[in-house]
């Protein structure tokens, strides 16, 4: 592969423009800003590996797919997304969120780890190999959607009409990073979810706190519900809740015993003294892993802004989000979650259901997880550390798990690259080597 490794190198300054340039399309799909001109960039760099080029449309925005054929049917596909999350808050970025500054070997910019260092990364790696060696080992497919970040809502759609289309050997998913000591993480699966919205009212107005003493606020309401949910221990009181959560297999006991996680880097730079619960070694990585979770990702009610304001608030609101394991279904967890806030008398709290994804795992031994690893090891000369699942979440279930498609996460991120962040960045050490690696996978796999 060296050859190819040169080549590489060589052009680095060609896929760092490719990247930029990418990076500064402020592709928020949120806010539907700068979608068309993101997918037909992603399309143009499709155009340079002379590959089939397609713009599917959905009910939402488009899925842009590509097909590069190679000297063998067997086929490799790339998941990934050109949307971003919003920037906000902007005045926490110490370089603007869509320029794609480099600095201190770092780029950068609001989508570069998240995902388009990893898209780019991937078509780079295609374009070098063919460039040196003329034609791909195997047939490579891209599918890449613009609506991850707001729940990939019209992506299983996609999959239904277009199962011709992500028909594949394998998949490598969307996202990768390094742990604090350099590792490079390769995951093999995802959490699900259930994201929700509680939404509590009260009077039909904001009034005078004076009004405590006769009328309910729902903030406090919201919290109460809230304290029937979880306990101080992390154990989610929710009836039912846990009666479909596999026991651990001997290969899985095995693979979180293998797991290499550092521990003590992850909290130096997290400027924490102690993990939830103060667990640590086995214990931890199981947790991480293979536990279910209730986060709060946000509550608002009432006056937070400077200052003082005496007031009872009219609502109360609260972001919830479940991770989910096998073989918790997300919208048998909302149906828990509706029968246990009626238990415990708050009937007239609303949910709002805002994104339901399935958990979706790829067995151990597969031959692109095995390629990927054995590619990774040779490459950095380090043992990656292999996690059964990743503790994220992405539509893995619907565009792979489903269709029998083993799918294999590894990307170019690291432990600190703020994603959903402000000062989202990659090293570009890391974007150059994670070029090498998917071109040396192409090679591997192919023969596998």
């Amino acid at each position: 592969m060296q050859d190819i490794y040169s080549y590489i190198d060589e052009n680095k300054e060609v896929y760092i423009q490719w990247l930029r340039e990418l990076c500064q399309i402020p592709s928020v799909a949120a806010q539907n800003r700068g979608m068309e001109e993101a997918a037909n960039k992603v399309i143009s760099y499709l155009k340079e590996l002379n590959g089939e080029t397609k713009l599917v449309q959905t009910s939402g925005f488009p899925v842009v797919y590509g097909k590069i054929n190679g000297k063998i049917s067997k086929t490799l596909s790339f998941y990934n997304h050109y949307d971003v999350q919003p920037e906000d808050p902007n005045d926490l970025w110490d370089y603007p969120a869509f320029e794609g500054v480099i600095d201190g070997g770092k780029m950068f910019a609001r989508g570069v780890a998240d995902n388009k260092g990893n898209l780019v990364a991937r078509l780079a790696a295609v374009h070098a190999y063919q460039q040196v060696r003329k034609e791909l080992p195997l047939t490579v497919k891209f599918i890449v959607e613009g609506e991850e970040e707001i729940g990939s809502i019209h992506l299983e759609e996609f999959s239904e009409v277009h199962q011709d289309l992500i028909k594949a050997d394998g998949c490598i998913w969307e996202f990768g990073y390094r742990n604090a000591d350099g590792r490079q993480q390769i995951s093999l699966g995802v959490k699900g979810m259930a994201y929700v919205e509680l939404v509590c009212k009260g009077a039909n107005t904001d009034m005078h706190s004076a009004n405590a003493a006769v009328i309910e606020n729902p903030a406090w309401k919201l919290l109460w519900a809230l304290n029937s949910i979880k306990d101080q221990f992390e154990h989610v009181k929710i009836e039912g809740f846990y009666d479909d959560v596999l026991n651990l297999t001997e290969e899985e006991n095995v693979a979180i015993q293998q797991l290499i996680y550092s521990e003590e880097e992850m909290l130096a730079g997290l400027e924490l003294n102690s993990f939830l619960l103060d667990v640590k070694g086995n214990q931890l990585k199981e947790r991480l892993i293979f536990h279910p979770t209730c986060n709060i990702c946000g509550i608002t009610s009432g006056y937070t802004g400077e200052g003082s304001k005496t007031v009872l608030p009219s609502e109360a609101r609260v972001k919830l989000d479940f991770r989910l394991v096998p073989n918790q279904d997300p919208h048998k967890i909302v149906s828990l979650l509706r029968k246990h806030l009626d238990k415990h008398g708050h009937q007239d709290i609303e949910i709002i259901e805002m994104g339901l994804e399935k958990p979706a795992k790829t067995p151990l031994k597969n031959p692109l997880a095995e390629s990927i690893i054995k590619s990774s090891k040779e490459l950095t000369g380090m043992d990656p550390t292999v996690m059964p699942m990743s503790p994220g979440t992405g539509p893995m279930y619907i565009l792979c798990q489903k269709y029998g498609i083993p799918s294999v996460s590894v990307g170019v991120g690291h432990f600190e690259s703020n994603n959903h962040a402000p000062n989202e960045n990659i090293f570009i050490e890391d974007f150059i080597e994670g070029i090498k690696l998917i071109s040396t996978v192409i090679d591997d796999y192919a023969n596998r």
